[in-house]
């Protein structure tokens, strides 16, 4: 029986790749700080532990055969906790997988398009250049330097690593988009610039952890980097009348948000998260990052590759979020 171990299991992304794991037929081991969250009940191994945990990773790393590591920061109070977190936590991982996991047959590590930044081209393919705008997206691009540094070492030719870089995800468990589709149930749409050119990609999360484990199973993915996403490029109009379609709202007030102010939000609702102690959504930084950095990106390389696909199409996807976050009690 393949076993695999996925780290970050009981986030968002990581859960859904659990219950993906499970109905293929993996048994699934996962660590878990304190309550396992939407993985309860389900008949997977929990260790107790973190990341940083020497011991407890070893105990989790025991026959496996596939790594998943979802786990990371997207937000910290200062840019040397992310690098921390998604670079010397990653490095470490691998490190302990080398060291003590010698079933591993793949590693899939998970970054983000946010590494990519500035881009010449409006689509992003693996080809584009690295120049991240925003702390996280640094940290990324980071984590996937070091990687590329540990692989030109032949002595790691045994550990094949695959990376994986999403864009944006939507999906029964989020929380960020959420915040857009809550306020679109109140019947209040803000809206930068026009909002009516493409300019973004999704990926639905049942899609995206189906392709990561394609991904994982795939001899041709090994040593390579990938892009998951939609195969449409979405204007914000789109995503804002498919999302009135799943809320069954005909009218919601459009609020033009001038583009030229958009940092000033930024660094308005950043200094209100100093002062009442908590990570602000937004930054200024994150809200340049909404401006100019790339959001579209192109999934042929892993349609190539391993057949990825998205199946999911933007309507359904919304009307299967929005009815879990009625379900739920979160609209």
């Amino acid at each position: 029986m393949k076993r695999a171990f996925v780290t970050g299991g009981t986030g968002f992304v990581g859960s859904h790749l659990v219950e993906a794991l499970l109905s293929r037929g993996y048994s699934v081991a996962c660590l878990v700080r304190n309550h396992p969250k939407w993985l309860q009940g389900l008949p997977v191994d929990f260790i107790r532990g973190d990341l940083s945990s020497t011991a407890s990773l070893e105990r989790a790393l025991e026959d496996v055969t596939h790594v998943y590591h979802v786990a990371g920061l997207t937000r910290a109070a200062n840019e040397a906790m992310l690098l921390h977190a998604n670079v010397t936590g990653t490095v470490d991982l691998l490190k302990t997988i080398r060291r003590s996991a010698s079933n591993v047959e793949r590693v899939l590590v998970t970054s983000s398009l946010a590494a990519v930044g500035f881009s010449e081209r409006l689509i992003a393919t693996e080809a584009s250049p690295l120049r991240p705008i925003s702390a996280y997206g640094r940290s990324k691009a980071r984590m996937e330097d070091a990687i590329a540094a540990l692989q030109k070492d032949r002595a790691w030719n045994d550990l094949p690593v695959t990376i994986v870089r999403p864009p944006a995800v939507y999906g029964p468990r989020e929380k960020d988009i959420f915040t857009f589709i809550r306020m679109l149930s109140l019947g209040v749409a803000p809206m930068v610039g026009s909002g009516a050119l493409p300019e973004l990609s999704l990926v639905y999360v049942v899609d995206l952890v189906e392709g990561m484990i394609l991904a994982a199973e795939s001899p041709e993915a090994a040593g390579k980097t990938y892009f998951m996403g939609s195969e449409e490029q979405y204007s914000w109009k789109d995503v804002k009348q498919a999302t009135q379609r799943a809320l069954g709202k005909k009218r919601a007030l459009t609020i033009p948000v001038p583009r030229s102010i958009v940092p000033t939000i930024g660094s308005v609702v950043e200094f209100g998260g100093r002062i009442f102690g908590k990570l602000p959504p937004l930054n200024e930084e994150k809200a340049i990052e909404i401006l100019k950095a790339c959001k579209m990106c192109s999934s042929a390389r892993a349609a190539q590759d391993f057949g990825y696909h998205q199946k999911t199409t933007l309507d359904a996807g919304l009307v299967e979020t929005v009815e879990w976050y009625r379900q739920q009690g979160w609209l």
